[in-house]
């Protein structure tokens, strides 16, 4: 089952269109930047293949959901 989760898109660590080039990012965001948390790597839910990487704190909650530049994305790799 899918987790499809809110993030506002200029909080994006980077934007990518290779998956494994968006994970291998990831993974060396999370090497430099230990004390970050939980590093996300996340399917854009619009037609094109598009890959972003977020850190989980930046995760928009329920509350925040109507926020206006909010945008659905789809876990595709917890890191």
């Amino acid at each position: 089952m899918d987790e499809v989760v809110l993030f506002n898109p200029g909080d994006s660590i980077g934007n990518f269109h290779d998956y494994h080039e968006a994970v291998q990012t990831a993974q060396i965001y999370q090497a430099r930047h230990t004390d970050s948390g939980h590093v996300l790597v996340v399917e854009s839910e619009k037609g094109e293949p598009s890959f972003d990487i977020f850190l989980a704190e930046s995760q928009l909650n329920n509350g925040q959901t109507g926020h206006a530049a909010s945008e659905k994305y789809r876990i595709s790799k917890k890191l």
